[in-house]
């Protein structure tokens, strides 16, 4: 890899100690390492000892170099930006746009990649602004590294710690090491999971939060691809710097991806569809019935959108499909997945385990790639956007033309 011109910010958390390992490891490296500190940072580790180990000048006064409208230019020049620690603050801050110190002026005057390494006590990260300010940073495109469990500051322990350092680094490389291999494709995503309306108020669903569909979105536009993302019912903010077309049930999906696969190179469908709707919508809320304790629902049977995409391709395509599976004896789950493969006709399926607390509604995945013949081609397991990352990298590699993705959503 080139030499990176690397912006690390520092806000103020005592984990800004583990900073200058960052910076450090990020030098070794041979990259070149700009370190803007915040104030508060500053009262955690010292100003000679990172501009020591950077070999830069640190930047931390936003009314520094104006001649050289340095709070601008530090951002237009990185390569990639990575905030470690990112206090609850900070992050609250960069989710809302604000400018008032240099970090903030130097985030929003870039278009490089943004990472983000959050530390701070369990209460605080689990707080519901503190999520919510992190769903609108994935949402835009930016990574978030961590945090871990462990011991934190005093006698605390629990989800809070920062990334090690060189884990943030591996993460920071890996930001700027996406190739760009799909532009000039044209990338359809579907994700969330649909819904079969009993009645007004209620419905037949599935827990899908449509988090591994926006990471596939996100992964194939971060590779130059010009994506359209088909949304059904999710759980997490759309994403930007794509198209959105919003679907509820099964049908509504149905009808969206053969209007918008017909034009499309690659089509990821990691939608969760609803294998059955009910034959009879009532027009009005359902009530319970004094003589009865029962209530008997008729269901018919979804069309099967992975099997007809494999067998009305217009041209030749790749479908790689997505079964997930609560089987959780490993060889039993991969046989699961091979007589799938074999009935939808698709040429790859990706196989995930999802439960009660794992796959639907978290922020990682582990899931297994196998081919038509049914043979393991690879894995992947970690963030849902390093696993999406993973999966374009495993298909493309094998076959190096348009491909199509669909199936059950992660």
């Amino acid at each position: 890899m080139t030499a990176l011109n690397v912006v690390v910010g520092i806000s103020g958390g005592i984990a800004a100690y583990k900073a200058v390992s960052v910076v450090r490891e990020l030098v070794l490296a041979g990259h070149d390492v700009h370190v803007v500190a915040t104030s508060n940072a500053l009262k955690f580790v010292g100003l000679p000892t990172l501009e020591a180990i950077s070999r830069n000048p640190v930047h931390t006064d936003l009314y520094q170099g104006v001649d050289e409208v340095r709070h601008v230019s530090v951002g237009q020049a990185a390569d990639v930006i990575v905030v470690a620690p990112a206090t609850a603050n900070t992050i609250a801050k960069i989710a809302t746009g604000q400018a008032n110190d240099f970090l903030g002026n130097t985030i929003l005057a870039s278009t490089a990649p943004v990472l983000i390494a959050p530390a701070m006590h369990t209460e605080m990260w689990q707080n519901a602004a503190t999520v919510a300010n992190v769903e609108t940073l994935r949402s835009r495109g930016i990574r978030i590294i961590g945090p871990e469990s462990g011991q934190l500051t005093g006698s605390d322990s629990g989800p809070g710690r920062m990334s090690e350092p060189s884990d943030i680094v591996a993460a920071v490389l890996d930001a700027v090491a996406v190739t760009r291999d799909l532009t000039g494709r044209s990338v359809l995503v579907t994700a969330g999971g649909t819904r079969e309306p009993l009645d007004p108020v209620r419905f037949i669903g599935n827990r899908s939060s449509g988090k591994q569909g926006v990471a596939l979105a996100m992964a194939a536009a971060a590779r130059g691809a010009a994506v359209t993302l088909i949304a059904a019912n999710l759980e997490v903010p759309l994403p930007s710097g794509v198209r959105c077309v919003q679907v509820g049930t099964t049908l509504e999906l149905q009808t969206a991806v053969t209007a918008e696969a017909a034009s499309a190179d690659l089509v990821i469908m990691a939608a969760a569809v609803a294998d059955y709707r009910p034959a009879e919508t009532a027009q009005s809320k359902i009530k319970k019935r004094s003589d009865s304790s029962t209530l008997e629902l008729r269901l018919e049977e979804n069309p099967d959108i992975l099997r007809g995409l494999s067998h009305d391709r217009p041209r030749e395509q790749t479908i790689v499909g997505f079964a997930a599976e609560t089987e959780q004896d490993d060889a039993a789950l991969f046989e699961l997945g091979r007589g799938k493969i074999s009935r939808k006709g698709c040429d790859y399926l990706v196989i995930n385990r999802v439960g009660w607390t794992e796959g639907f509604a978290t922020d990682s995945n582990t899931v297994i790639v196998i081919n038509g013949g049914g043979d393991r081609v690879g894995e992947a397991s970690g963030s849902k956007l390093s696993v999406a990352h993973r999966i374009l990298d495993l298909v493309f590699a094998a076959r190096w033309h348009p491909f199509i993705t669909t199936g059950d959503g992660l």
